[in-house]
């Protein structure tokens, strides 16, 4: 795995990225109530529940629902996200188990590792140039023998209409596994259909175990 995320230059990715930077996302949160359910993604529930609890880092928490599950099922959790609405939300719902609270941009925020037994990223759809060192940041910070679980829209969906604006922002399991490379295990690579009445279509989910030792070239 490459040591730590290159810089980023600064493109029309970085461009799009920027405009949808945190004032955007307070104001999307300030348009409503809650934005999401309040509950934690299916997916991060059946992965977390066949690990044994330690320290987990949830990047791109929202409103904090998997943080929150995650803490009380005796995870030690670190939670970031960009909009101070949604951490705002999520400190008032907190439960007895305390959760850290971080307020940062993921393409920017440099997180310190390797120190996680789980690092949770669910549904971050970010633009082409900023997935790969977004990846490499939260791959870094997963200690030998953790996990890397990722949760997003299959990009099977696109040939379906009204899957929205943004292609790009669709990736396969296979582009994450590959960027990674031979030190990481394939735990978990599935596809898991949405009801139908659903916007989207499938889900990919992918646990990927940080191996202790990097297989030589």
């Amino acid at each position: 795995m490459k040591g730590g995320a290159p810089p980023l230059r600064h493109d029309a990715a970085m461009d799009e990225h920027e405009t949808f930077g945190p004032d955007y996302w307070d104001e999307r949160y300030c348009q409503q109530p809650a934005l999401w359910s309040g509950q934690p993604n299916p997916h991060l529930v059946t992965e977390a529940e066949q690990l044994a609890p330690g320290r987990a880092l949830d990047a791109g928490c929202g409103e904090g629902a998997d943080a929150i599950w995650l803490a009380a099922h005796g995870w030690h959790v670190t939670a970031v996200d960009i909009s101070a609405v949604a951490l705002e939300r999520a400190r008032r719902v907190e439960g007895s188990e305390p959760v850290e609270w971080i307020r940062a941009d993921l393409a920017a925020w440099e997180a310190p590792g390797p120190r996680w037994d789980l690092v949770n990223a669910q549904y971050l759809h970010l633009p082409p140039a900023l997935r790969p060192p977004v990846w490499d940041q939260l791959a870094a910070a997963v200690r030998p023998g953790g996990s890397l679980l990722v949760a997003a829209h299959d990009p099977a969906e696109l040939a379906h209409e009204g899957h929205g604006p943004d292609p790009d922002r669709f990736f396969t399991a296979e582009e994450l596994i590959t960027h990674l490379g031979p030190g990481w295990a394939v735990a978990t690579n599935r596809r898991v259909p949405r009801p139908p009445d659903d916007h989207h279509v499938a889900d990919l989910v992918v646990r990927l175990v940080r191996m202790a030792v990097t297989p030589s070239a």
